[in-house]
């Protein structure tokens, strides 16, 4: 049984006589908490979720870092097995500008095309979202906007990094390595 009472006074200050007025009612009735306050008891109820809610706060932050390195580092792969191809552009007069706009029309429209599929996966799976988060929107604008821009910023790291490096490349040591 719980007994809820609302005061100004300080814990403290009314311990002594509500244990008073409980015995008085029933002085066989054990007393075996003290006051608390509601804040306190609603803190440790919902402890568990907090701490569920850090744990996939982590967890989501530890899956996009390493979605964001295998993006770098797949679209970075892809770019050097081109060396060959942008050192053979490079001698029949390619220059820096139509390298780089060819490396990162390919990257980018790969990255649009898995960005596009995989919101509309996130975008597919509200419904079922709905039903676990509790009072977090699952189509958050902010989240998927701060997912897009991270992975958009590792694959074009993974174009630029890479094509500068293949462009400084001597066309001629480019061929002769295939």
């Amino acid at each position: 049984m719980w007994v809820i009472e609302r005061t100004r006074l300080p814990i403290g200050g009314f311990t002594s006589a509500l244990r008073n007025e409980v015995h008085a009612i029933d002085p066989v009735l054990p007393i075996q908490l003290g006051p608390f306050t509601l804040t306190d008891r609603l803190a440790e109820r919902y402890q568990y979720r907090a701490m569920s809610g850090m744990l996939f706060l982590v967890c989501a932050v530890a899956a996009l870092l390493l979605a964001s390195v295998g993006l770098y580092a797949v679209v970075a792969h892809w770019v050097s097995q081109r060396t060959h191809e942008i050192g053979i552009r490079m001698a029949i007069g390619g220059n820096a500008r139509d390298i780089l706009r060819l490396v990162f029309s390919q990257g980018i429209t790969t990255l649009a095309l898995g960005l596009s599929i995989g919101l509309a996966a996130a975008l597919l799976m509200l419904p079922a979202l709905k039903a676990v988060l509790i009072q977090v929107s699952p189509a958050d604008p902010l989240t998927l906007a701060v997912t897009t821009t991270v992975l958009s910023a590792a694959a074009s790291l993974g174009c630029l990094i890479p094509a500068r490096r293949a462009i400084r490349i001597d066309p001629l040591r480019a061929l002769r390595s295939e």
